[in-house]
């Protein structure tokens, strides 16, 4: 007999029709979800500023950066189980709360070591928005409209992915650095009023006990293994801090795993690998992200290194590629694709064109921005059918009242996949391009005709990079689309037989 919806244990299932007010809710839960996201990019355009009117240290820069994201990678898991127990609209506001907190600290910070701090509890909030956004969106929509309800929220995504860049240089255009984060202040005093409000209050209604050995382990697992790959770049994969820190985060998620195998009330129970659905989501998930992640970031090279594009105009030219996820699923043309397709063709013909752009990116870019252009639409028309379709085959995989958990994997997976691809395709162009850097390469070059083969040999790296980063997207979405087409297979069969 399942638990009645009362506001001491509300229903972890949404209802046939949806909430009444679903689309106001999703309104309100993807402007905390663009805050998150704003944060990631925005900060970038900033460096400069921070370098010299802090005096700020190469190594400090690098903190102010990985704080975030490492605290928020870390805490993931942990943030998507505590909103399944406690209640996810509890930890939507929470998460509001904390975030608003750190901004104004990091707005007002004085020293390296204040930003890197604050900066730390902001990662804590965008773990506890990133995981309750996206499982309050489940709770609110009937399954028939949760692909374009997640396909919109996806789209959030990247429009805060291209709009980053832009209100940072506004912003330091006009005012101090401490204005990127002060700017967040009335989008989260707004979010949380409408949080409050509108949104309704949904949890697991098992009510089992809080897994804190399995949150602990696999806060420390996730964290070590993505320090690991942060740090592989500058320290070099062999050196004592990569290997140590690799060696925690196995060692460590492996006791994760034989844990949460023998407790009755799992965080992140393992029967959901059993399910061909979850692997085939979670499989593709790692190897687009890894694809994307890494050949975008190998992109922003190009565009400034060989092309001469300054940051802001380099942003510019990487705006269509948003642009077009957002036009697609605002508009809702992805989701009728993905209802006509199914999910795994959805996925698998999404993920072909993302590798098709790829291809496009690397074998013309040297021809100037048409080539570009052109991968950077496909990029864009392949991520909004493959991405919400991905995204909601996870979900889905997840009984509801295990939202949260779900929605930290999705952002688990997302951060993991694309750290490993800037890291994996960074190296595979440093072993194609034997110099520190372009910038080193090109100041010891004394001749035009050297400047060129500098560049030359540079761009060719980057094409080998970009190319190993469209094979891994193309094989995630065979991989992907096989496994979920025989899911599918599986439940037919079993319907039919009963």
């Amino acid at each position: 007999m399942s638990a009645p919806s009362t506001s001491a244990a509300p229903s972890a299932h949404p209802s046939p029709e949806g909430h009444p007010q679903r689309w106001l809710i999703l309104g309100v839960i993807c402007l905390a979800q663009l805050t998150v996201v704003l944060d990631n990019t925005v900060l970038n355009v900033a460096i400069p500023s921070l370098t010299r009117e802090m005096d700020a240290a190469t190594a400090d820069i690098q903190w102010m950066i990985n704080a975030y994201s490492l605290v928020q990678s870390g805490l993931l898991l942990s943030a998507g189980s505590a909103a399944d127990r406690y209640g996810r609209k509890k930890m939507l506001t929470a998460g509001l709360a904390l975030f608003g907190i750190g901004s104004l600290g990091a707005g007002l910070a004085e020293t390296s070591g204040q930003l890197i701090a604050a900066r730390a509890g902001m990662g804590i909030g965008g773990a506890l928005l990133i995981t309750t956004t996206l499982a309050v969106a489940m709770q609110i929509f009937a399954p028939a409209e949760q692909p374009k309800a997640i396909g919109i929220w996806a789209a959030v995504n990247s429009l805060g992915f291209a709009a980053g860049p832009l209100i940072g240089g506004f912003m330091l255009n006009h005012f101090w650095w401490g204005a990127i984060f002060l700017v967040n202040l009335p989008v989260v005093a707004l979010g949380l009023v409408a949080v409050v409000t509108l949104v309704p209050e949904s949890r697991s209604p098992r009510g089992d006990r809080p897994d804190l050995l399995g949150a602990l382990l696999s806060t420390i697992g996730m964290s070590s293994l993505v320090f690991a790959i942060i740090s592989g770049p500058s320290h070099g994969w062999t050196s004592g801090r990569v290997l140590v820190s690799a060696a925690v985060a196995v060692l460590v998620l492996a006791l994760f795993a034989h844990w949460e195998s023998r407790i009755p009330y799992p965080m992140l129970d393992p029967h959901f690998f059993r399910d061909r659905r979850f692997t085939g989501a979670v499989s593709g998930a790692v190897l687009v992200t890894f694809g994307m992640g890494g050949a975008l970031f190998l992109l922003t090279q190009h565009l400034q290194f060989v092309l001469g594009y300054g940051p802001l105009e380099a942003g510019l030219r990487t705006a269509p590629l948003a642009l077009t996820v957002v036009a697609l699923n605002f508009t809702g043309v992805a989701a009728k694709w993905m209802a006509r397709l199914g999910g795994p063709l959805s996925i698998l013909l999404g993920m072909t064109l993302m590798s098709g752009g790829l291809v496009s990116v690397a074998t013309t870019a040297s021809g100037g921005y048409a080539g570009t252009l052109l991968g950077l639409l496909l990029i864009g028309t392949g991520t909004a059918i493959a991405g919400p379709a991905m995204a909601h085959a996870i979900m889905s995989s997840i009984p509801p009242a295990k939202a949260g958990v779900g929605a930290g994997i999705n952002g688990t997976l997302a951060e993991f996949g694309t750290g490993l691809g800037v890291a994996v395709l960074g190296a595979v162009l440093s072993s194609r391009f034997a110099a520190v850097s372009l910038p080193v390469a090109l100041a010891a070059a004394h001749t035009a005709a050297e400047r060129k083969r500098v560049v030359d040999a540079f761009s060719s790296g980057l094409e080998t990079s970009q190319l190993v980063g469209a094979a891994a997207v193309f094989l995630g979405g065979v991989v992907a689309a096989g496994l979920l087409r025989r899911a599918e297979k599986k439940d037919a069969e079993a319907v039919g037989a009963s």
